[in-house]
């Protein structure tokens, strides 16, 4: 059966062996492409599908990969058994690292992709082939967390030019062993921007909103909760009413309790830990300037 709808689009599918992270970023002028383009399962692999987007290619090759199959392997069960294969585009990156990707010679121009080590980028109806080519240069180049390195490949492409059509969605999918909330799922980053005129510039907002209040900071960077910083916070939790005590006062049970209703008010819970009483500079930082 034929499943398809005409997502003009750039897109990068790509993993990060060291951390098993697999993640696709996409841009595109049709509307919550997100929706459409990134499928992903931890332990299986990635895949962008898009131009005249058979949804079915990402549920399906990501059950091929989660069985055993490269890629490569997956993307050619994929078009032999697709009437409509030379319409398609499609990137498949799977958890060993092995990447493929096809442009169907049915595509609206400019179509076509670039694959390298652990990656695959991939676009149609593009200002030219120069997109790609940006995408995959500054993903090569870039250092850090998977989402972050595919959000810069992503502004990297729209600057080249990106879809000629102009601007409105985009979105980050990034799947990770445990990596959700609270350990209890594989989504690790999960952002759409459905409709705007800078999609991409909203995505990169959004990604370093969801680093500040569900990112890590390393044990050796991390506050202890103590003279300054708990004056501090004390002094921001009487601002917003949580306590009624002496700010240069020592720590306590009201303190605690104040603090651990405090921080779930402003959704910091993943970046404090009142056991250890410690607290991510990050967020203090940010705490200091907002309030």
């Amino acid at each position: 059966m034929r499943r398809n709808c005409i997502v003009t689009t750039f897109s990068i599918v790509a993993a990060d062996l060291a951390t098993g992270d697999l993640g696709i970023a996409v841009a595109s002028k049709f509307l919550a492409c997100g929706a459409v383009v990134p499928w992903a399962r931890a332990g299986a692999g990635a895949v962008a599908t898009q131009s005249y987007a058979n949804t079915a290619y990402g549920p399906d090759a990501i059950r091929m990969m989660r069985d055993g199959l490269s890629a490569q392997e997956a993307l050619v069960r994929l078009l032999v058994d697709d009437a409509d294969r030379d319409l398609r585009q499609v990137g498949l990156v799977d958890a060993r690292g092995g990447a493929a990707a096809h442009t169907g010679p049915g595509c609206h121009a400019w179509a076509g992709h670039r694959v390298g080590d652990g990656f695959t980028c991939q676009g149609n109806i593009l200002v030219g082939q120069e997109t790609v080519e940006a995408m995959a240069d500054a993903f090569q180049a870039s250092k850090g967390a998977l989402a972050s390195r595919l959000v810069t490949a992503l502004a990297a492409g729209e600057k080249a030019g990106g879809d000629k059509r102009g601007k409105q969605a985009s979105a980050l999918y990034v799947v990770r062993p445990k990596g959700g909330y609270g350990g209890m799922n594989d989504v690790l980053v999960d952002l759409r921007v459905d409709d705007h005129p800078e999609p991409v510039a909203e995505l990169v907002r959004l990604l370093d909103l969801r680093d500040l209040y569900f990112g890590t900071s390393p044990a050796a960077e991390k506050l202890k909760i103590e003279g300054a910083v708990l004056a501090d916070l004390k002094r921001l939790m009487i601002l917003k009413g949580f306590y009624h005590g002496d700010a240069s006062g020592p720590w306590d049970q009201a303190t605690r309790q104040a603090l651990d209703a405090f921080i779930a008010s402003e959704n910091f819970e993943e970046r404090i830990d009142l056991k250890k009483r410690t607290i991510d500079a990050p967020v203090l930082t940010y705490l200091r300037g907002r309030l």
